[in-house]
């Protein structure tokens, strides 16, 4: 049909149904209250039609009709049969206050399940059977608990594709995976009684640091662990030393001074960074093979053929750092990053895809010293003074967490919100998976780039009475893929003199990148360049409830509760690694 005879058409026809409503007798609509439907039947008769108005209009669509060149054969529509309609069950009325609470909040029943299930859930790929030991599946697409951790806390928890490791509550190694036995089902306690409480993995070693600031490396591998060397260790007995069980090596740092230790550890595949209590910086060799030499290091001419004498893991001080008291160490598979007690942040090593934030250059891809990284340009033109506070790199991404404070700007007469504090969180490296959370799926990004959807965001606090901003409290960056755990306002007070509608709520997660395999608990396989929402870990929890309805994780802060008779500090806590991801009880 011509579109001016279309239109015409169209036009004379709404005129004609104006003159002659509906001739239904019943009209049904259905609108929604609240959570449950309703339906309204409204129901009016007719009016009287007058035959000279029914004649004529007949007479003028029956010409439109004609002059068109429509079919003279018409057909009546089928009037479908009226929907039926469901009324959403009436829940059963709780018998306690606390049962109450489950009922009508998701974020209550997830914290509570924490406190008295504590436990591991892992999901992602299983081809080294570290997210289910027990398993020969492939690829575990929802979160699923590992067993052994049932009822159990950790300290910490490190995951690759084909081992794993973990810190007993006690402080004892434990590692399973099929790169670390062959026939390893579940997790076996490796070195013990060290006081271990915080790992780091290479390619094929696990760097632990000790509460007392003892920095251990020690093979992934079982075989390893049994033909290596075996330090002499002190025993019980006065004046005698034994073997120890398990082959590993201490990793000390040169001239350390008086009361200084080891306070933080970082690795990458090849290499590892040590931070001690002085704000000192020590690098060093962290793998079985390959001797690092793509700059991560931080010290520059230094390689295989040029280290000094002594063990060719020995920590070397990166001297361009001295004078900066360091704060923050983080560590990519190739680079490195380091931020200062002035919110300062140097970068070094591999730059291939920009990961340091720094002008690519073909010519020279990696940078071996310390370089300082203009942030100050990102906030060019907005009256805002940025200072880093925190940083977290994995794979070859590099994240950057930004304090930027309002100051009045030039000329400015009035200037508002003097002194508000806006925080960002921004991006670097490769997103061709998503790993930059920017939306975008880039493959060499130098210049970092806001994550919108976790930077300026604000909230009310009824404790301090005013508006703050909401920052990310730590982010967890597996090699394609990361986890953003938010510091809203979280609330873990109810009690049993609680009402019955006062519920537990947790803190904010957000996850995005690849998701080859299912590691982002997404229950698809899209990776994802935007952070999003993820379901509860314990989706039967909801159910047993009766809520059909979708609820979000939300993630369990730190909090002293009674576990067994006795009190503990315990949250939850998210670890990505290569492909796997877990979310654990730690204390």
């Amino acid at each position: 049909m011509p579109s001016k005879a279309l239109s015409r058409y169209c036009s004379i026809a709404n005129k004609a149904s104006k003159a002659y409503p509906a001739s239904a007798a019943t009209q049904q609509r259905c609108f929604r209250v609240g959570n449950r439907s309703r339906a309204a039947i409204a129901t009016r008769a007719p009016p009287r039609p007058r035959k000279a108005v029914l004649l004529f209009s007949a007479t003028i669509v029956g010409g439109i009709f004609y002059t068109l060149g429509y079919p003279t054969n018409v057909y009546a529509e089928v009037v479908p049969a009226p929907a039926e309609v469901k009324f959403e069950e009436a829940r059963r009325p709780a018998s306690s206050k606390e049962e109450n609470r489950d009922l009508i909040s998701s974020q209550h029943l997830q914290v509570k399940r924490s406190w008295e299930n504590p436990g591991v859930f892992a999901f992602g790929s299983n081809s080294g059977r570290v997210v289910a030991p027990d398993s020969d599946e492939t690829i575990i697409k929802s979160p699923r608990r590992i067993p052994y951790f049932d009822g159990k806390l950790v300290r910490d928890i490190k995951l690759d594709r084909k081992f794993g490791a973990a810190i007993s509550e006690n402080g004892d190694l434990l590692q399973w995976g099929i790169g670390y036995a062959e026939d390893c089902r579940a997790p076996v306690p490796t070195l013990r009684g060290k006081d271990l409480v915080k790992l780091s993995i290479s390619r094929d070693r696990i760097i632990a640091l000790s509460s007392n600031g003892t920095v251990y490396s020690i093979s992934a591998a079982q075989v390893d662990q049994a033909a290596g060397q075996k330090p002499q260790e002190a025993s019980w007995f006065p004046f005698w030393k034994t073997k120890s069980p398990v082959s590993y090596r201490t990793l000390s740092p040169s001239n350390m001074g008086w009361g200084e230790k080891v306070s933080d550890i970082a690795s990458g595949l090849e290499h590892c960074l040590i931070l001690t209590s002085k704000g000192r910086v020590f690098s060093a060799a962290s793998g079985n093979e390959d001797f690092p030499a793509k700059g991560q290091l931080g010290v520059p001419g230094l390689t295989w053929n040029t280290r000094p004498t002594g063990a060719y893991d020995q920590p070397h001080e990166i001297g361009t750092l001295k004078g900066f008291e360091i704060v923050k160490v983080a560590a990519g598979d190739y680079h490195s990053l380091v931020v200062d007690s002035g919110g300062r942040v140097f970068a070094f090593g591999d730059n291939s895809v920009g990961q340091l934030g720094l002008e690519y250059s073909p010519e020279s891809p990696v940078i071996d010293s310390p370089s300082l990284l203009p942030v100050e340009k990102l906030y060019k033109g907005t009256n805002q003074v940025p200072r880093v506070t925190d940083v977290f790199a994995g794979g070859v991404n590099s994240f950057f967490t930004i304090d930027a404070v309002r100051v009045a700007g030039q000329g400015e007469e009035d200037p508002r919100g003097l002194g508000r504090v806006t925080a960002d969180t921004w991006a670097c490296g490769q997103g061709i998976w998503g790993g930059l959370g920017n939306g975008r799926w880039t493959h060499v990004q130098m210049i970092p780039t806001k994550i919108k959807a976790l930077s300026g965001l604000f909230e009310y606090d009824e404790a301090v009475n005013k508006v703050i901003p909401i920052r990310l409290s730590h982010l967890s960056v597996g090699s394609t893929h990361a986890s953003a755990v938010m510091n809203n306002v979280t609330y873990l007070e109810v009690s049993k003199h609680s009402s019955e509608h006062e519920t537990n709520w947790g803190a904010d997660v957000l996850w995005w990148g690849g998701n080859e395999f299912y590691q982002l608990g997404t229950g698809k396989r899209n990776n994802v360049s935007n952070p999003v929402y993820i379901p509860p870990m314990d989706v039967d929890a909801d159910k047993e409830k009766g809520r059909r309805e979708e609820h979000r994780f939300q993630i369990t802060p730190r909090k002293k509760i009674n576990f067994n008779g006795r009190n503990v500090n315990v949250e939850q806590r998210i670890e990505c690694g290569r492909g796997v991801t877990a979310v654990y009880s730690g204390t």
